[in-house]
């Protein structure tokens, strides 16, 4: 799978250990930066992430921040994007099947390597089952998403 992947400083250390993870899993990942602890803004990572899986460029994205919370809430301002706040593996997965998130967020100081491994893999395994109430659902946001 296509994947992007970004993060500000706080979500810098989590990022480079799932990078190479993610490679090894067999996904194709463009890092969108930050590429140190210097001091960085979430919003330009969670855009940048989130303008790659708008338009195209990957299939689903990663946002990793210091609580995961700025970025989710920046990722969710654009359109077509659904982006999850997600801390537990059930979530990860549902998130996917029910209401077809694309970009996943996740807490750098919140959750640690091992858990933060588990939620990747599930979400990235996981597939929106389209059903009927799950359609209808979706159908609903993105007509928020149009101002209706």
């Amino acid at each position: 799978m296509k994947l992007a992947i970004g993060g500000d400083h706080a979500g810098f250390p989590l990022k480079q250990h799932l990078i190479p993870l993610l490679k090894q899993w067999g996904h194709e990942v463009n890092d969108l930066g930050a590429h140190n602890t210097e001091p960085s803004d979430y919003p330009d990572f969670a855009k940048a992430v989130g303008m790659a899986v708008q338009k195209g460029e990957a299939e689903r994205g990663i946002i990793v921040c210091g609580s995961g919370i700025g970025a989710c809430v920046v990722a969710n301002k654009l359109k077509g994007i659904r982006a999850a706040l997600v801390s537990d593996t059930y979530s990860a997965r549902q998130g996917v099947d029910h209401d077809d998130v694309n970009v996943l967020c996740l807490g750098g100081r919140v959750v640690g390597t091992a858990l933060a491994e588990e939620i990747v893999k599930a979400f990235l395994a996981a597939r929106f089952t389209a059903e009927e109430r799950h359609l209808r659902r979706l159908g609903k946001v993105r007509a928020l998403e149009e101002g209706k």
